[in-house]
């Protein structure tokens, strides 16, 4: 195969590849162990170790706070790259980076040192609160100062087993477990790992047996009388968060933009990763296969054809990915606080992304036909593990588009 640039590899010359990442050194380790990550639902425990120990994992911190402050386009390439490798390890990294920038917007410059510790140690998080959540708190005084004693459950805590740190959204109750009135919802961040009270308190239960990403360790986290100090709990805005954001005292700038609206953009740009690599493998297996009477499979019209328009909206979908990340990291520079239209324009643009990536999958199985799964590739895993990312509630097509559709009609928006 001869190609217009000096690269032999097609795909990135399309894409364009990102330099200078973070991750780099990484992303061998990544790829060598992601099979067996994929079989054992767990990565490689030394690979993770030196991922704590690089700038990768700080890159969603701001400088205030001692961190790498990564670029939210740069972010985004990091994240491709390490999907590339190993979607489950993306998955996880992609969890800790865009929670921890909740949880940087949502604490506030009151807790700067808190979080400057989280950074200088290298440690990750996660926070647990999908469907079937659900955690109350009682606020008691003792003798070392006030505090709420949780008790429930988090969901879906991707990464909960590698982090130290899990957020936690409650419900204020009595000491008879009635919720307060007004509702009075709250946020805390609890250790969860490593020698403490409060670790002691926290059990995570593997759960997750979802069949992609096996190794992300989406399982559910059980807060039993776990105790966090009182005034480590802020208020916790819900539905109106991104509202909040916008005029709310902040540590960064970068931290009025949404966790929501940039996890959709880094989502999309982990689908470009796994997509096009799983494009590069089948491109190169498809070189000198030979179909029925002994063709060559690449002068196949339709096989060129396939590949073609997968291309197409790879690289559709990389160009829409960085668009969305640019006006954000533009904004950010100028010191703009997002619209609601700005948030929305994310989302839009990442759950359309997923969308030519879906197709693009699809072209890509039904190129390699049934011969081409049988004699095996790692294609069976990166489609099981792409299938996560467009039914993501965040990026989700029928949560996006119907508050695309609210918004243009003008009608109120689903808190949800």
């Amino acid at each position: 195969m001869v190609h217009s640039g000096e690269s032999s590899d097609p795909v990135s010359e399309l894409i364009t590849p990102a330099e200078r990442l973070a991750v780099a050194p990484l992303l061998d380790a990544m790829r060598d162990q992601a099979t067996e990550a994929d079989r054992s639902r767990t990565i490689n425990p030394e690979l993770m170790a030196a991922i704590k120990a690089s700038d990768f994992t700080k890159l969603a911190a701001s400088t205030e706070i001692g961190g790498a402050e990564g670029s939210i386009l740069q972010i985004g390439r990091e994240l491709e790259a390490v999907a590339s490798s190993c979607t489950s390890t993306a998955w996880v990294m992609w969890n800790h980076l865009a929670v921890f920038h909740l949880f940087a917007g949502c604490l506030g410059p009151d807790y700067t040192d808190f979080l400057s510790g989280i950074v200088s140690s290298g440690e990750t998080v996660c926070f647990p609160a999908g469907a079937s959540s659900g955690v109350q708190g009682v606020i008691e005084q003792g003798a070392e100062g006030d505090h709420v004693r949780l008790n429930g459950k988090g969901a879906f805590g991707t990464g909960g087993r590698y982090a130290h740190w899990a957020g936690i959204a409650f419900v204020v109750v009595d000491g008879e477990g009635n919720r307060v009135e007004p509702l009075d919802l709250r946020f805390t961040v609890a250790r969860i790992s490593g020698p403490s009270a409060e670790s002691e308190s926290v059990k995570i239960d593997p759960t997750w047996d979802g069949s992609a990403v096996r190794a992300s360790a989406t399982d559910d986290i059980h807060y039993t009388d776990l105790v966090v100090p009182l005034d480590r709990c802020v208020p916790w805005f819900g539905a109106n968060r991104a509202e909040t954001l916008r005029h709310a005292p902040v540590i960064s700038q970068r931290y009025r933009e949404d966790w929501v609206g940039l996890s959709d953009v880094w989502l999309a740009w982990m689908g470009v990763g796994l997509v096009g690599s799983a494009l590069r493998h089948a491109i190169e297996s498809l070189d000198g296969r030979r179909a029925i009477l002994g063709k060559k499979m690449v002068t196949h019209p339709t096989v060129q054809l396939n590949i073609g328009e997968a291309m197409t909206l790879v690289a559709s979908a990389a160009a829409a990915a960085e668009t969305a990340c640019r006006q954000v990291d533009e904004r950010i520079e100028a010191g703009v606080a997002p619209t609601e239209a700005d948030y929305l324009r994310q989302m839009a643009l990442s759950s359309g992304a997923l969308a030519q990536l879906t197709e693009a999958m699809g072209l890509i199985r039904r190129t390699l036909g049934g011969n081409g799964l049988r004699e095996g590739s790692i294609f069976d895993r990166q489609f099981r593990d792409f299938q996560a990312m467009p039914l993501h509630i965040n990026a989700h097509q029928d949560r996006v588009n119907l508050r695309l559709g609210r918004f243009a009609l003008n009608e109120e928006q689903d808190p949800f």
